[in-house]
């Protein structure tokens, strides 16, 4: 499995990106490191990176009610990194489609 999992295309993403239009959010492995975020990005998307954050989210306890009974589960746990790129640049995820 690669570094990026996928582009985190939100409405609460997308008004960040709106607001601030040179920061973007992935889901990213939970191992990765911030140097291995930034390389990847470069090179996927050949734009340069000045600065990753990122964030560790727990999985949370979910129930719900059916026909037979409460069915208890939990979400998985993720990382997310907001890539902030240089001035100018963009990156565009529906380019390909």
């Amino acid at each position: 499995m690669g570094i990026i999992i996928k582009p985190i295309v939100t409405e609460k993403q997308t008004a960040v990106t709106e607001k601030m239009p040179n920061r973007f959010g992935f889901r990213v492995s939970p191992k990765a490191n911030k140097l291995e975020i930034k390389k990847t990005i470069e090179s996927t998307y050949n734009v340069s990176v000045i600065d990753v954050n990122t964030m560790n989210y727990s999985g949370k306890a979910k129930s719900r009610y059916t026909k037979s009974g409460i069915v208890n589960g939990r979400q998985d746990a993720f990382k997310k990194a907001i890539v902030t790129l240089k001035e100018g640049e963009t990156i565009d995820f529906f380019s390909n489609i």
